[in-house]
This record gives structure tokens, sequence and C-alpha cells, in this order.
């Protein structure tokens, strides 16, 4: 499970270098890449290679014309790239994605159980924010699931 927040940088080829104990969870799934996509949110996403695949055999079987359907696929099917942990323990964030995210020099990685966000440190801080009037709904969104 991916959990945690760690801030890092990101050198002038997109290249950044993905927390230790990050790394540590892909090699033990004997895995060693993710799959980088655009989040929902402006953030990206980076998922292991097993949990990626039964995103996309899941999403397969979901009506192929349904509109949320086609546009899950847009957003987030269509600007994957596999990226690959380089020996220096770095990731490849791609311009076009970076530029989705507003990812500058400092980014923020969150391990949100089976994948992980990638924001732009100030998006971060801006997004993470729980307003007050916004505490109320989420204590009773997980108190309706159980949680």
């Amino acid at each position: 499970m991916f959990r945690g927040r760690y801030e890092h940088n990101v050198d002038r080829k997109g290249r950044t270098s993905l927390p230790a104990r990050f790394r540590e969870i892909l090699a033990a799934r004997g895995d060693e890449r993710v799959i980088v996509t655009c989040g929902l949110d402006p953030c990206l996403v980076a998922y292991p290679v097993a949990e990626w695949q039964a995103f996309e055999e899941r999403l397969a079987k979901l009506p192929r014309f349904e509109p949320h359907v086609v546009r899950i696929k847009r957003l987030y099917v269509s600007g994957a790239i596999e990226s690959p942990v380089d020996r220096q323990g770095r990731i490849l964030l791609p311009a076009a994605l970076r530029d989705h995210a507003g990812i500058g020099r400092d980014v923020l990685f969150a391990g949100v159980v089976d994948h992980i966000e990638i924001w732009s440190l100030d998006r971060w801080r801006e997004h993470s924010q729980v307003a007050d009037e916004e505490r109320a709904p989420l204590a009773k969104a997980l108190s309706d699931l159980g949680l």
C-alpha cells in the first residue's frame, strides 16, 4: 500500500526521484515501472503496472459508448505512459503530463493506497486545505462507507 507524502524536485529533463518507500513497494511486487497519467484533479496519478492492467480490464468491460466511459478513456488511457524507474530511482514525467498538472520544479508525491498522486507542490498546498464547511460532509461520507 502506498501511503505518506514526499517532496522532491524535477530536473530539466522532467525526471524526478520516486520516493524510496514507493520503490520498495514496487520492488516487492516484482516490478520497477509505473503507469503515469492525468488525474481527475489537477495532478498526475501513477499506478503499478498490475494495478493499471486490472483497471484497463475493468474499463474494457464497460459500455463502449457511455459518455463517462469515453471521457475516462480519453483522459486516463490516452495520456498514460509507462515510466520505468531508472538506476538512480527516478521516473520521467513527460512535458504534456507536467503541463496538465502544473508541475514545475517542486513536486509532492502522495500515497493513496493503491496508487500515487503526483502534485505540483503549490497546487497540493491549495487543494489539500479542507475548509471547515467541507469537514462535516467528508465525515458523513466516511460514515456512510462504514469507515
